[in-house]
């Protein structure tokens, strides 16, 4: 890839290693595979920016790159610093442009400052595995919120802190419980 894309991954040595990773994972993967295919002709989400918290591995890529055939600019971090897999983080840069902010073992301090640099990219829509985003932009970005068509969240704890939201009446976007 020509284009210096935004990152901070462990190593970009790895993309090698972490393309054939993801490819395998989306052999394996036939409904994933349908949906990049439809969404390669479709662009649904054309013109839309994604910001993710997701576990970086072989099976997500094979999601951000549907959001990217869709038409969706993305840009993922780590929701669990111990599932990340270095290799995929590194081709997901290398490979696919997408600016990924994940290290396997980092910090809270690196945690919370790769949300912050998903959030940097004022998406539109937020997937999120533990609605540590969402929670972000409630709590010290909230000047973003107007920005949010919506939110999906994938964990029932996230489920349950968003429920808890909603019923302060603090929570201000749509979140669909996937």
């Amino acid at each position: 890839m020509t284009k210096t894309v935004s990152h901070d991954v462990a190593n970009l040595k790895l993309a090698s290693e972490g393309k054939k990773k993801i490819e395998w994972a989306g052999q394996n993967m036939p409904v994933l595979r349908q949906i990049q295919e439809e969404f390669t002709q479709a662009k649904p989400l054309k013109g839309i920016t994604i910001g993710a918290c997701l576990h970086v591995t072989s099976e997500t890529a094979n999601l951000v790159i549907a959001f990217l055939r869709g038409g969706a600019k993305v840009a993922l971090c780590a929701s669990n610093p111990l599932s990340t897999q270095d290799m995929v983080a590194a081709s997901l840069v290398v490979d696919y442009g997408v600016p990924v902010f994940a290290i396997h073992g980092e910090d809270r301090k690196t945690y919370y400052k790769h949300l912050n640099q998903v959030l940097d990219v004022h998406p539109q829509v937020t997937t999120d595995d533990g609605a540590d985003l969402v929670t972000l932009l409630h709590t010290e970005r909230k000047k973003q919120i107007s920005e949010l068509i919506g939110s999906a969240e994938e964990t029932t704890t996230g489920v349950i802190r968003l429920k808890a939201m909603a019923k302060d009446r603090t929570l201000k976007v749509p979140v669909l419980a996937v």
